[in-house]
């Protein structure tokens, strides 16, 4: 075979791919309305994120805004099915089409933005990466790590940071690379390496759900957060339609915390408000829904069943033991933020 043919068949066959992809990612919602339910890639198990109970009934923020999306789609936040995905698989579920979205502690970046046919539709949670080590150690400072070993898992932002961070500061560490979240969690607590490194609310969850019984006062995390982390859910490249209505719907989560709309009242402000802002949020004034496709209830439904974004964050987050800090409302000195619904 030619040069110039092998040329001509590999750009013929990336079209195609390209092609098919693209075919593939414009219908999401509707086949997520003739399948009758949202698929959602979710964690292996990561407390105040996602996680089963012992009836396989997931919980937590991520959960929640899976249950928000299906609410706004059916009506109904149980048209729902959770796919556990370990770090190195969740972007190929998702660009299989495996999975609808993905709501799984993921940070946003460029390449995986562009390079990876993937949209970020918002930001559920501001993070960064921080480290944690036994108590006894005496590490006041992730400065005072070089030499350490380090579990991390791979295919993540955690495993870049980590080396950037000890190049950097001119330190040595010995990774300890496993892709299983339990498994990785498991060989820390276990003393196989001296240093845990993800997203510091990562840290947060693994020390109350996972250290030995009663020991969690054991471990600490250390004050240096050396990342940022903006995670939130992601679509597939190519569905326009699809990724407006997973970002409005976060989106309308924050609106509806900042009018003080909530689970319950929610109904009864769609009837009663005089708001243009809250009516047009609620459907009570027409145009929204059908901007995306959606009953005019969208956003209504969403909300009845999970409520505000600071009710999502209520039911999660404070048990980890983690302040709301830049996670509150822009006008309550945190960054959340949505553009108007209107």
């Amino acid at each position: 075979m030619t040069g110039k043919l092998k040329v001509a068949l590999v750009a013929a066959t990336a079209v195609l791919i390209g092609s098919t992809s693209a075919a593939f990612a414009q219908k999401t919602l509707e086949a997520v309305q003739k399948r009758g339910q949202l698929i959602c890639g979710v964690s292996t198990g990561l407390g105040g994120f996602s996680v089963p109970d012992s009836a396989g009934k997931w919980a937590g923020l991520d959960v929640d805004i899976c249950k928000a999306v299906a609410a706004a789609i059916f009506g109904d936040a149980s048209k729902v099915k959770y796919q556990a995905l370990t770090a190195q698989q969740r972007f190929t579920a998702l660009q299989s089409g495996e999975v609808d979205i993905l709501s799984r502690n993921t940070t946003w970046t460029l390449t995986r933005d562009t390079a990876l046919g993937l949209n970020f539709a918002a930001v559920t949670y501001y993070d960064g990466q921080g480290f944690m080590v036994p108590k006894k150690l005496n590490v006041k400072s992730a400065k005072e790590l070089d030499g350490a070993t380090v579990c991390v898992q791979p295919g993540t932002t955690t495993e870049l940071n980590l080396a950037d961070y000890f190049r950097a500061n001119k330190m040595k560490f010995t990774p300890v690379v496993i892709e299983n979240l339990q498994e990785v969690n498991a060989a820390f607590f276990s003393g196989r390496c001296d240093v845990l490194t993800t997203d510091a609310s990562g840290l947060a969850s693994v020390r109350k759900n996972d250290a030995p019984k009663g020991k969690s006062d054991d471990y600490v995390i250390l004050p240096e957060i050396i990342s940022k982390e903006p995670l939130g859910p992601v679509v597939r490249h190519g569905d326009d339609q699809f990724f407006d209505i997973v970002k409005w719907t976060v989106n309308a989560l924050v609106e509806a915390e900042e009018y003080g709309l909530t689970a319950a009242n929610a109904d009864e402000q769609a009837g009663s408000s005089t708001n243009p802002g809250v009516k047009r949020l609620l459907g009570a004034t027409p145009g929204m829904g059908k901007a995306l496709g959606l009953d005019e209830k969208w956003a209504l439904n969403a909300i009845k069943a999970v409520g505000n974004y600071g009710e999502i964050w209520e039911r999660n987050i404070p048990a980890l033991g983690l302040p709301r800090g830049i996670n509150n409302l822009w006008s309550k000195g945190g960054i959340m933020y949505a553009p108007p619904v209107r």
